[in-house]
């Protein structure tokens, strides 16, 4: 049986966006990239990003050591951030629609390069603007 509590080290880093906002990713987990206004909330987002690209996953990736990853990333926050598994799963069982969208090749190709999910990423910003316009 799978672990439902799992802990990863994530590489926090705000040099690439506007001030106070944190891009979050795992080593270990490639397509487990979030973000977040301040640490708190990027570690929150991160968690939830975690969770959702684990919850199914017949292996989980083994965690690297937090000290091998902080050597690797000396300018950014790396910390451990952990994720329930069965949370996820709960969440990840929402009835879900598809909808087809057109983007800028160059935004899907950068986007793709770095592993960007497009719709946990159209989600997230569709519930930011609809948290906005409230």
């Amino acid at each position: 049986m799978k672990e439902k509590l799992i802990v990863y080290p994530a590489v926090l880093d705000n040099r690439e966006n506007s001030d106070d906002v944190y891009t979050v990713t795992f080593p270990d987990v490639p397509g487990a990239i979030s973000e977040g206004k301040g640490l708190a909330q990027a570690m929150l987002n991160g968690s939830e990003a975690l969770g959702l690209m684990l919850y199914d996953v017949d292996e989980i990736p083994e965690a690297s050591n937090i000290d091998e990853v902080r050597a690797e990333y000396p300018k950014a926050v790396v910390t451990l951030i952990f994720t329930d598994l069965e949370d996820a799963r709960k969440k990840a069982r929402k009835p879900l629609v598809k909808k087809n969208t057109t983007i800028p090749s160059t935004l899907a190709q950068q986007a793709e390069e770095r592993g960007i999910n497009f719709s946990q990423t159209l989600t997230e910003a569709l519930e930011e603007k609809l948290k906005a316009l409230q």
